[in-house]
């Protein structure tokens, strides 16, 4: 599914209006009865409900007057806020006031005190609030009157319809300072915006409602937009298919390089991902002096020692193993607990040089590229890298809260330079590609911030390229059938106390029921 910027969704209008001849004041008078009909919906029936509507000056106040007639002609008791001056209305906003006010439908301009007064009270017997202050062009802090207006929004403990985006919310990058409405619905026109995927704004989404305005198709189909969300659907054509003949060796050969002394669970926990994840053959490669307590941890992943550097740590003697390991595997994942030895971090350095096959890396692996990332545009294979903020910031010399300020932007720009498939992992991951695509994974959940899921996604993305899927497909259906995981292991388990290795059983029923998803 196209995800939209507002600079971007600007554009699909004016093509809409000038292109198509489809008029402004009819995509407003289709958003406003899209609006309608979200709240009939919730409410079952519109006779005699109050509801107010708080508008802005703008295109996204116009939307709201247009909500306010439809649902006055409806029978419900409306009324309407205008945050500003009737003056300062303009266009096709201009043309659905003054449609209003021939209606005999009051609209209040809030200024003094007294009016405040009336808000509040008005609110306090509503059945629901509509939002229709600010839009997407948002940037910024909300401030006077505007914040007021949310402030009385939020507290009043109704049920609250934003109009195309909660006023507060960057549509671009979902941020909020200090301050943004609250939303139970949102009602967004044409094509979602990423601000409405991304923290914090995705928490004052509520439920969201996409809505058709009657923009013709070709146009929320360009392949222009370079923003998509990841979907059921979109994953199911990618899922490897196992034949009714199928064997091990036809399933796919994972290489995983991981674990240290003190972190041999990241080790199984990427391997057990990888089985998980429908690889027919997983080898483990990790330190000599910790192979044996593997391989009785790990009764299905197979085994190999590598020679160390101090005790429970890889050496530089690995990479001549790693590499001719390499060959008799599908993909190479490396990373996840390898810990951060000098000789280790050199080694992994030479491995990803030298490797041929698809690569995974993770954790360990990606510190040992700080400082040195130009490695990527090295390797013969396209890359897969997965860091969270903490490692990105790493890799790119920025902040974590840069990072997080805007992280499409960050991930796509990186992906491009490093010439390599970002996972940008967090609330939301984002998966970029060198060719500017971007993906927007809406799964997954709180109770997976804690160590180990992300070694688990290693482990799963290895297995779906072992598999014969492409690293640009792994990548996007490896972080959503993790994401489903994880929220299928918190509807059997709860959020609180959830653990990577819960993830793990979910993981097939996740495939399975992305494949037999009938939508």
């Amino acid at each position: 599914m196209k995800v939209a910027t507002a600079r971007e969704m600007r554009e699909i209008d004016r093509k809409t209006i000038e292109e198509y001849g489809i008029p402004g004041v009819v995509l407003m008078e289709n958003a406003g009865m899209q609006v309608v009909n979200c709240i009939e919906n919730i409410l079952e029936s519109l006779v005699e409900q109050k509801i107010c509507i708080f508008a802005g000056t703008g295109n996204n106040g116009g939307d709201g007057y247009v909500a306010a007639r439809h649902l006055y002609n409806r029978g419900a008791n409306v009324k309407v806020f205008l945050i500003g001056e009737k003056e300062a209305v303009s266009g096709d906003a201009r043309l659905h006031l003054d449609i209003l006010s021939r209606m005999g439908i009051n609209v209040q301009e809030v200024a003094g005190e007294r009016d405040w007064n009336k808000v509040k009270i008005a609110t306090a017997f509503a059945a629901c609030l509509v939002d229709g202050l600010l839009g997407t062009g948002f940037r910024g802090e909300m401030t006077g009157a505007m914040a007021t207006a949310a402030g009385i929004i939020n507290g009043a403990g109704k049920t609250v319809v934003s109009i195309d985006i909660p006023s507060g919310v960057d549509a671009d990058t979902g941020q909020v300072r200090s301050l943004a409405v609250c939303a139970t619905y949102t009602v967004t026109f044409g094509l979602p915006k990423p601000g409405l995927f991304l923290y914090p704004g995705a928490s004052h989404v509520g439920e969201m409602v996409i809505a058709d305005i009657g923009i013709p198709k070709p146009l929320l189909n360009d392949t222009q937009l370079r923003q998509n969300a990841i979907t059921a659907g979109g994953v199911k054509k990618l899922l490897p298919q196992r034949r009714p003949d199928a064997h091990k060796g036809m399933s796919g050969r994972v290489l995983l390089v991981a674990g240290s002394e003190g972190f041999t669970g990241a080790a199984f926990l990427a391997a057990s991902g990888s089985l998980r994840g429908g690889a027919g053959l997983v080898t483990l490669a990790i330190a000599a002096g910790l192979h044996d307590i593997m391989e009785i941890k790990l009764t299905e992943v197979m085994t190999r020692p590598l020679p160390e550097a101090d005790r429970g740590t890889m050496g530089r003697e690995a990479v001549p193993s790693v590499g001719a390991w390499e060959f008799e595997n599908d993909v190479l994942a490396i990373g996840p607990g390898l810990g951060r030895h000098t000789d280790t971090l050199q080694a992994v350095r030479e491995i990803i040089g030298a490797a041929e096959k698809p690569l995974v890396i993770d954790a360990d692996a990606l510190t040992a590229l700080a400082g040195q990332v130009e490695l990527l545009t090295e390797t013969k294979a396209l890359s897969i890298i997965t860091p969270h903020p903490g490692e990105m910031a790493r890799l790119t010399g920025l902040t974590v809260e840069e990072i997080n300020q805007d992280r499409i932007d960050i991930a796509r720009r990186s992906s491009q330079k490093w010439e390599s498939i970002v996972v940008l992992k967090g609330a939301r991951t984002i998966v970029a590609f060198p060719d500017g695509e971007i993906y927007i994974n809406p799964t997954g959940n709180a109770g997976m911030a804690t160590g180990g899921t992300g070694d688990v996604l290693t482990g799963l993305i290895a297995a779906l390229i072992a598999q014969g899927l492409s690293s640009h497909d792994a990548a996007i259906a490896g972080v959503y059938v993790h994401g489903m995981a994880g929220d299928i292991a918190a509807r059997r388990m709860g959020l609180i106390g959830l653990t990577a290795a819960d993830l793990l059983p979910a993981i097939p029923v996740a495939i399975d029921a992305i494949q037999n998803e009938t939508k």
